[in-house]
């Protein structure tokens, strides 16, 4: 040792983000339905104006449906948190001795000795607003005033979802009247969306790529059968 603190070598990704889930899995639920919903069509019918309809209505409702979701799920776990945030402050304004050994018990409960984490936990509740950021980090997982935004989810949702989808039905639109452009165009999106997932995670891209194309690989040939049996019977 030089005497010196060494640096920390390391940083970590943002796990906790309010964009990144929606938005993968919005561009691979995306790919994979309306390439699935493109293969149905296209197995019952070989009418390319029919094929483009059915696309197009998907993306836009697929879109519209995972925003609304997305936006409806993510407001209603910020406003649960908000509401037990605000039971963490009412409890610390009317019982500040209490929550002040609530949270030294806490840090004894993770290895400090009594009479540190007593002391680090009066410190802490020297300014109320610190005290409340620490309760709510500790107690419910969640940082006051820097929750998740449903806006920003649902926007995420939306473009992504949107984005994917029209991969698969873009050949149709410029003309294209055979299912193999578009699955080709379908297949590399989906190795694409699962090799960059696993930017994020312990997983080798090729893996993280070859599990999502053959994902929706088989999605896709499932509802381009199950679309010919149903074309074959309502023919």
């Amino acid at each position: 040792m030089t005497g010196e603190m060494a640096a920390v070598g390391h940083e970590h990704a943002d796990v906790t983000g309010g964009w990144l889930r929606p938005a993968v899995f919005g561009a691979m639920d995306g790919l994979v339905s309306n390439f699935a919903l493109i293969a149905g069509v296209a197995g019952g019918s070989g009418d390319s104006g029919v094929i483009v309809l059915a696309g197009l209505a998907g993306l836009a409702a697929g879109a519209f449906s995972m925003a609304a979701g997305e936006y409806t799920s993510v407001a209603a776990q910020a406003e649960l948190a908000e509401a037990e945030i605000e039971v963490e402050r009412e409890a610390l304004r009317t019982k500040p001795e209490a929550e002040e050994q609530e949270l030294a018990d806490l840090y004894v409960a993770r290895g400090l000795e009594p009479e540190l984490a007593a002391e680090v936990a009066r410190q802490l509740h020297r300014d109320p607003e610190t005290a409340l950021d620490v309760h709510a980090r500790e107690e419910l997982g969640v940082t006051p005033g820097d929750l998740p935004s449903a806006r920003l989810a649902a926007t995420s949702s939306f473009l992504s979802f949107a984005v994917g989808a029209l991969l698969p039905v873009l050949p149709y639109v410029l003309g294209v009247d055979a299912l193999w452009p578009a699955a080709i165009i379908a297949l590399l999106g989906l190795f694409v969306c699962g090799a960059v997932v696993t930017q994020v995670t312990s997983r080798p891209w090729w893996f993280g790529g070859l599990r999502q194309l053959v994902l929706g690989a088989a999605a896709a040939a499932l509802t381009y059968a199950f679309g010919s049996l149903v074309g074959t019977g309502l023919s």
